[in-house]
């Protein structure tokens, strides 16, 4: 899955790990003298050492002879070792993972179910589409930890040197917004008014929603695509007028990461991309100029003044079934999902999971986009078969090449598209 920070799902000396999963052997009530050890794996780049250590040090001192035992983990070949170390007798008591992988773990069972826990974990303040996330045949396993969405990531300079004066609140202002800024900069034939490559699915979830489609749809307990619909296909019309309309010279084959979006945003000759907030960080990296021109607003909606749906890429945390400590681990949780630790995950950029409190993090105008954005936010279809969507030979991707290239009609990308991914999901 793709959050925020660029997410990824090759095991790692996995025996060693899991041999050095959480050493107590009491049941976690807190109720024995006798010293007991929490281990929490939680994700590189997910939260800042500031929160962290100021996290386990509180939670620490309100238990006492608790020790907890963090441990940072790589995106890279988690799903192995969190398959591995869940399935071990000795499993870690708190584990953060990608709210796309939390229903395979789900469905496994080897999630415990904290249905009954949701009202301490502030679960009145969860957004829906995070919810949705870790809902499993109707039962709750987890709680969100933060998200972000994808906002239009824009130069101000060249808007206002094209006469731009507001950022577009419409699709239809967004298409107008293309068309003056290619007028301003005609004379340069390297300029793209968007840089939209070909295969940017994430950014088609949005349109397909915003017109009222999905994918997939539940069938029962089976799945089966959506992208034969008429609101579907709408969507995937609208792309491509996006595609047309840019003239961008991004790839049609390829998806925002072959190359990375930022590196060509980041060269001046862009003047929109739609990314993540840490996609900004890399441009303005690569060029510290773009740190006082560059802004973003929400990806607009058909319908003026609203924002698109957006896809919230992020990441869940989760007790094991299999944890000793399940009673410390949802005190832990609970501490975790407080104002204090949530306002500090906005303050880092990051859509808090378990608060709709966004003041901390719409502080600038990328942070403004993303609260803006985050309450109509969706996550991909909860099934286990979803992953196999992604790791695969993606149908969304294939159909976005076939009909921007004119290698298929609009019906036949989509109906072909929808057989491959009915087939994925309901095997």
């Amino acid at each position: 899955m793709k959050g925020w920070r660029g997410l990824a799902v090759g095991a790692a000396a996995l025996a060693v790990a899991v041999a050095g999963c959480g050493t107590s052997t009491n049941n976690g009530t807190g109720n024995s003298s006798e010293p007991k050890t929490l281990t929490v794996w939680l994700m590189d780049g997910s939260a800042p050492t500031t929160l962290t250590d100021a996290l386990n040090k509180e939670f620490q001192e309100a238990n006492s002879g608790v020790t907890v035992k963090y441990e940072v983990q790589k995106w890279t070949g988690i799903q192995e070792k969190l398959t591995t170390a869940l399935s071990s007798n000795n499993p870690p008591d708190v584990i953060e993972l990608g709210n796309t992988q939390t229903a395979k773990f789900a469905a496994e069972e080897t999630l415990l179910d904290l249905s009954g826990d949701v009202s301490n974990l502030n679960g009145g303040e969860w957004l829906g589409g995070l919810k949705d996330s870790l809902t499993w045949d109707g039962k709750q396993y987890g709680m969100p930890f933060y998200a972000a969405n994808r906002t239009v990531i824009y130069r101000t300079d060249l808007f206002q040197a094209a006469g731009i004066a507001d950022t577009p609140k419409s699709r239809d202002e967004w298409v107008a917004a293309i068309e003056k800024l290619k007028a301003a900069n005609a004379a340069d034939p390297e300029f793209q008014a968007l840089y939209l490559p070909g295969q940017s699915w994430y950014a088609l979830l949005s349109f397909i929603w915003d017109e009222g489609g999905d994918v997939a749809k539940a069938q029962g307990s089976a799945w089966a695509g959506a992208l034969n619909t008429p609101e579907a296909k709408a969507g995937l019309d609208f792309y491509k007028k996006l595609v047309d309309a840019s003239a961008t010279k991004a790839p049609k084959d390829v998806d925002e990461a072959t190359p990375q979006q930022f590196e060509v945003f980041a060269k001046g000759k862009v003047a929109m991309m739609i990314g993540l907030p840490w996609e900004l960080g890399s441009a303005v990296k690569a060029d510290a100029t773009l740190k006082d021109k560059t802004a973003a607003f929400p990806i607009p909606s058909k319908t003026s003044g609203k924002t698109a749906p957006v896809f919230l890429g992020g990441s869940n945390v989760a007790i094991p079934q299999g944890s000793k400590n399940q009673d410390l681990a949802k005190g832990y949780l609970k501490l975790l999902s407080s104002k204090k630790y949530q306002d500090q995950l906005a303050e880092g950029g990051a859509v808090p999971g378990t608060s709709k409190d966004t003041a901390k993090l719409a502080t600038s105008p990328l942070g403004k986009a993303l609260a803006a954005s985050a309450p109509n936010g969706k996550v991909t279809p909860t099934t286990p078969a979803w992953a196999a969507v992604e790791a695969g030979q993606n149908p969304l991707k294939d159909m976005l090449t076939a009909y921007l290239t004119g290698a298929k009609s609009l019906d036949a990308a989509t109906g072909d598209a929808n057989a491959a991914l009915s087939k994925t999901l309901g095997g």
